[in-house]
């Protein structure tokens, strides 16, 4: 309850600080990309129901068979303001919105697409539990996903067999060690880095 009252009260006055800087960044996302700013997406959350998750808009429109479910550095989908926006994590403000609906909460797991953590079984499916998170200790490990995946052969796969597992790894520690000092360290370690 304590995590909830503080993610509720750091949401509303984070939305009343940055609403002005959120819809630059959607107005410079809608011109670049010739459609709406915001990137609105089904993601898995708390319990494994779906939520549509907010961001600002940061490639071009795909089609569905084009798109992948990674994103890789220097990928020519992304663009230019949307490397921008990614490098300072500017795509992720809209996301206060999630936090404020209870949806999301500030640190916890990262809220996957359909296809990864509704498929956990077992103890795995304890992370199920949490609401998904802006930030958290797998979000901080792999800060530099991107980076990481433009150096294999083949993203998707990279992902499937060695980067997911290792999330599910540090998710369900996370689980069972969480509290609100921990989240307050993760919150100004994302802050830092």
């Amino acid at each position: 309850m304590l995590k909830r009252l503080f993610d509720i009260v750091l949401a509303a006055t984070g939305l009343l600080a940055t609403s002005w800087l959120i819809a630059i960044c959607w107005l410079v996302a809608a011109i670049e990309t010739g459609s709406n700013g915001f990137f609105v997406q089904p993601r898995v959350g708390r319990h494994g129901k779906l939520f549509n998750i907010i961001k600002i808009k940061t490639m071009r429109n795909l089609g569905s068979a084009e798109r992948s479910s990674v994103s890789v550095k220097g990928m020519s989908e992304i663009t230019r303001s949307g490397a921008f926006f990614r490098k300072f994590k500017l795509d992720e403000l809209p996301q206060l919105w999630n936090v404020l609906l209870g949806q999301m909460s500030f640190v916890g797991p990262r809220p996957d697409v359909e296809g990864f953590a509704d498929q956990l079984e077992g103890k795995d499916r304890l992370i199920l539990e949490l609401r998904p998170g802006i930030t958290g200790p797998a979000s901080l490990s792999f800060r530099n996903e991107e980076e990481l995946l433009a150096t294999v052969d083949n993203p998707e796969e990279y992902n499937v067999a060695v980067i997911w597992p290792e999330k599910v790894r540090i998710n369900l520690e996370y689980y069972y060690s969480h509290n609100l000092l921990k989240d307050l360290g993760y919150l100004f370690r994302t802050i830092w880095s």
